[in-house]
């Protein structure tokens, strides 16, 4: 409970100051939400004090980042100068396709990743010559390259999947999907798979799995009980801090694939200095960046106790 009580605190703490940065920084951005408010005509002083006074730009700065933070702990994002509805309905709206993405990503991700690196370790030789150049390949492209390769080749050329958008129901949203899905997991893949490569590697060459060897046990057993188990750790450490960063990363893909999710949400929040959905959507991907690493230290805690100490 105690392991689990730091955690939750250092996740308060991530948030507050995360949260209070990025109110800092948008109101220290020329052209704020009152130039979009007022637009291109100039109204006269008591319709500017009003509009003020009803978005709560007549207050110092630190009393309005503590009405929107208490607000925001009672599930309040505030209201849309653009779309005029609440930031949370429009957020609830479109999370549910940047989440299927993302989990999707984390699929070909772990079974891509892990599974090559371990088989490029376990059979070495030509093996693991091709699945280190393929894993660099993949490292050294950039996503939205990526991106537009696969739409040219396999949407535009082949027609094997549509260009854009979520699509509409499961199946047919996972259709749509595997494109986006690919080009965000691509690069993470490539990494996880020469982390699993050398973390199954080092454990293979370790004296505990001599020591077992010499006993007789199988190689199978051996690998099963003492390898993967021990190449978890780094290996789930490191899907974890790189999956939390799948989170940002999906903000370029959806914006390639035009996918309806918080990515192109918040881009285009940006562009029309909506500050409100710009602070709910970090919100919401901070905690979810805090909530899988410490998805991932519980994680380890289960595969080593030891680490609890």
């Amino acid at each position: 409970m105690r392991f689990l009580a730091k955690r939750l605190a250092g996740l308060a703490t991530v948030l507050l100051v995360a949260s209070f940065s990025v109110y800092g920084l948008l109101y220290l951005v020329p052209g704020g939400p009152l130039g979009v408010l007022l637009g291109p005509r100039t109204p006269s002083p008591e319709v500017v004090a009003a509009i003020k006074r009803e978005w709560r730009l007549d207050q110092p700065f630190l009393v309005r980042y503590w009405l929107w933070l208490t607000d925001a702990l009672g599930g309040d994002l505030g209201r849309s100068i653009v779309y005029k509805s609440e930031v949370s309905s429009l957020i609830g709206s479109r999370i549910t396709t940047t989440a299927l993405l993302v989990a999707y990503a984390i699929t070909l991700i772990v079974l891509g990743g892990v599974l090559a690196g371990t088989v490029a370790a376990l059979r070495g030789g030509w093996v693991d010559t091709l699945v280190s150049g393929l894993s660099s390949a993949a490292l050294a492209v950039p996503a939205f390259v990526v991106g537009v390769v696969l739409v040219i080749v396999f949407a535009l050329s082949l027609g094997w999947f549509p260009v854009f958008g979520p699509g509409d129901g499961f199946g047919d949203r996972i259709y749509h999907l595997t494109l986006p899905a690919i080009t965000l997991a691509m690069g993470v893949g490539g990494y996880l798979a020469r982390i699993t490569r050398t973390s199954v590697g080092g454990e293979l060459r370790s004296e505990h799995v001599e020591t077992a060897r010499s006993r007789g046990l199988g190689e199978g057993s051996i690998v099963r009980r003492h390898v993967l188990r021990n190449a978890a750790i780094p290996v789930v450490t490191v899907t974890g801090v790189n999956v939390a960063g799948l989170i940002a990363s999906s903000v370029v893909v959806e914006n390639i694939f035009a996918l309806d999710g918080l990515g192109s949400l918040f881009v285009r929040a940006i562009l029309q200095r909506d500050f409100a959905i710009v602070q709910g959507v970090v919100l919401v991907l901070v905690t979810a960046f805090v909530l899988v690493n410490l998805l991932v230290d519980l994680c380890c805690k289960a595969l080593d106790p030891r680490l609890s100490l």
